[in-house]
């Protein structure tokens, strides 16, 4: 499988203007078909003529096995329509990736913490919405980091693209852990911090079924997959033309292979259905196949996760909250799928023997990718075994949903500290808690209150010691 040619699409949102300028582009190039990547960009999934692709200025092209230019990928797909943060709106959102200019050198993430459509650590900088408007908790996980790391305040909305940029400027000096950072960026940038009052809480949610028709208040949003992730240009330049005659202003990708239009007003969907009839387009494909991620254009991942389906479908398997990957040994990935499946390196042959595949199977932990903490479940199996042990994983999650979940230990000690006094500014409602100190005004962690200096002052708006009062903070 060769790499093909990439287009930047900032944080996946795209207006439908935007979108028929590259299908026009791409046609222009020789293709019939575009394909979207896993990181809410857009591929060139056949041969082009290179040379013509300088007569189109606007594409923020990558060439193939450049790994240095990154796509940002954003939540903005999941706003209004599946659970949110009430101040993450889908202005907020646009306002937010307008900041983001240059090409990015590393992978960044902005997301909400309430959705499940789209992975929240995936990348080397996580901006991840706190409850607090307009402030995020930052996990950082540098190409040579094992794992993320927290930054220790809450960031501003205003200042994400001035700290990754400031990130990016550090990498030469080899950080080893955030609090380097932390120091490092301070001391380049100035930046409107926030003390971090408490961990960042990801509540679980099965994964949504994001395909079809579906009504939100007084508009409809609108699911498209198609299972080969080839989609045809003159279809995609007709969609385009239908938002424009609607309004539609936004064209959202999804880290899965598919797209997502809002918006479409309740008078327009008899309209919207005609079209997608014309086109002969199924918007209700069957829950057993939708909710995978595979290699762009990797046929045999593709025929794999056929025969996979096909099974699930001849034994009445629900996998109704799930989500699988195929990966293989020769490319590295950040799963962020409740099971993955991966392919072995085939060992060198031997005479006339024939090797035939092996795969491990590997299932998150609660099945929840955004633990982070993958579990081998089985090894070396052969592809006959593969899915009767999927429907063996699929029965340990059904027995296990609804029930407490496993925690983290550190999240234990953190509920049990949500539990214990913190101090509360009755100003501005800014908590000081003892745990965690004032990182913006250089108070380290496990300082008690009553050891503050008589000048210190709230960290957001800046009243006096005094003002700060006795409060238990509960779950």
């Amino acid at each position: 499988m060769k790499a093909s040619y990439r287009l930047l699409i900032n944080g996946g949102v795209l207006s439908p203007g935007e979108l028929k300028y590259i299908c026009n582009a791409a046609e222009s190039l020789g293709l019939n078909a575009i394909s979207f990547g896993s990181r809410q960009d857009i591929i060139f999934p056949d041969k082009i003529d290179k040379h013509l692709l300088k007569t189109f200025d606007k594409l923020q092209v990558v060439k193939p096995n450049d790994e240095k230019i990154e796509n940002i990928v954003s939540s903005y797909v999941s706003a209004d329509i599946l659970p949110s943060t009430s101040w993450l709106t889908s202005d907020r959102y646009l306002y937010v990736l307008e900041q983001f200019k240059h090409k990015l050198k590393l992978r960044v993430n902005i997301t909400d913490p309430k959705q499940r459509l789209v992975p929240l650590f995936t990348g080397h900088i996580n901006f991840i919405a706190s409850e607090h408007e307009d402030y995020w908790y930052l996990y950082i996980c540098l190409p040579e980091w094992k794992k993320a790391q927290m930054y220790p305040a809450l960031v501003y909305s205003w200042d994400l693209d001035k700290i990754e940029r400031a990130i990016e400027a550090i990498l030469q000096e080899e950080p080893e852990n955030v609090e380097t950072i932390f120091e490092l960026v301070n001391d380049a940038v100035e930046t409107n911090n926030r003390t971090v009052d408490k961990p960042l809480e990801i509540p679980f949610y099965p994964f949504p079924y994001y395909e079809g028709m579906n009504r939100i208040g007084d508009k409809y949003w609108l699911g498209l997959y198609w299972r080969n992730n080839r989609y045809d240009l003159d279809f995609l330049k007709a969609l385009c033309d239908l938002c424009a005659e609607n309004k539609i202003g936004k064209i959202t990708i999804t880290p899965w292979k598919s797209f997502i239009v809002k918006g479409i007003p309740l008078k327009a969907k008899l309209n919207w259905e005609k079209f997608l009839g014309t086109f002969g387009i199924n918007v209700r494909h069957s829950m057993l196949e939708l909710n995978w991620h595979l290699p762009v254009n990797d046929k045999e991942a593709l025929n794999l996760k056929k025969y996979l389906v096909t099974n699930f479908d001849q034994n009445d398997i629900s996998t109704y909250g799930l989500t699988f990957g195929i990966t293989n040994y020769n490319k590295y990935t950040d799963y962020f799928t409740s099971i993955v499946i991966q392919k072995n390196k085939k060992p060198e042959s031997i005479g006339d023997f024939i090797i035939r595949d092996t795969y491990n199977l590997l299932y998150a932990k609660n099945f929840d990718p955004n633990t982070r903490d993958y579990v081998m479940h089985v090894q070396d199996v052969d592809v006959v075994e593969l899915p009767g042990l999927l429907m063996e994983l699929s029965k340990l999650y059904f027995e296990a949903l609804g029930k407490e979940r496993e925690e983290e230990p550190a999240e234990e000690v953190n509920k049990e500290v949500l539990e214990t006094q913190v101090y509360q500014c009755q100003d501005c409602l800014t908590i000081y808690d003892e745990l965690y100190g004032d990182i913006t005004q250089d108070v380290l962690p496990n300082t008690a209150f009553e050891d503050l200096p008589d000048d210190y002052e709230c960290s957001t708006c800046e009243a006096s010691k005094r003002h700060f009062e006795k409060k238990i903070l509960s779950k």
